[in-house]
């Protein structure tokens, strides 16, 4: 459940990919420890609450370092609320609103360029690779100071089924990370980007998944 979650900012989830603000913090001291990959849950483990509770540890020390953070989900009763807000034209986007049981979003803003953690975002990548999460995107735009960014995106497998997604952005001043349970298809998750704080996101790669080998870590 979300508690504390403004009907304003409920409806602006409906159609933007994150929160246009968010509360500046002052920031803690960044752990000296190295950046924990951390043990996600198995892909087919009871994954429906396990995807979306956990964080990888490397995302809890690289928050120390970031000038504000906001995290929040959004259960399956809000998503479907928030369908009924969609006009008629969006029926595919409806369709695979459907099928999601619950989205999470961790956000991370930072002060200056580059100033996330390198290692500590490499962490998080590598925690999900190694509980075997299939990588079906890895894409680098060049647009500048602001636009520049990494994107990831990991499906979350129980035998031949995609039970959820993670969508991880790292940009010079902000880190995202997006997190989707459900029985969705990767033509679902091309729908649901820029909406409930998933960020949007090149779906080539996505679009071409047969859900089966691995699109490199």
């Amino acid at each position: 459940m979300v508690s504390g979650l403004s009907c304003g900012l409920f409806c602006g989830l409906v159609c933007e990919s994150a929160p246009s603000s968010a509360k500046a913090q002052t920031p803690a001291q960044p752990s000296a420890r190295p950046p924990d990959s951390g043990n996600a849950p198995a892909a087919n483990s009871d994954i429906g609450p396990a995807i979306l509770e956990w964080v990888p540890p490397a995302l809890t020390q690289l928050s120390a370092q970031a000038l504000a953070k906001e995290s929040f989900t959004l259960d399956r009763s809000m998503l479907a609320a928030a369908a009924g807000l969609l006009p008629d034209a969006d029926a595919d986007v409806k369709q695979s609103i459907a099928k999601v049981d619950g989205v999470s979003v961790h956000i991370l803003r930072f002060a200056a360029e580059s100033s996330a953690d390198p290692a500590a975002v490499d962490a998080i990548r590598e925690s999900y690779h190694l509980r075997g999460w299939k990588h079906v995107v890895s894409s680098t735009t060049n647009g500048g100071p602001v636009h520049s960014g990494t994107t990831d995106v990991w499906l979350v497998l129980d035998g031949a089924n995609v039970r959820g997604a993670v969508v991880l952005v790292e940009s010079p001043k902000s880190l995202t990370l997006a997190t989707m349970a459900g029985n969705l298809s990767p033509v679902d998750l091309l729908h649901l980007r820029g909406h409930f704080g998933i960020p949007r996101f090149d779906g080539d790669d996505l679009a071409g998944d047969k859900s089966s080998g691995d699109a490199g870590k």
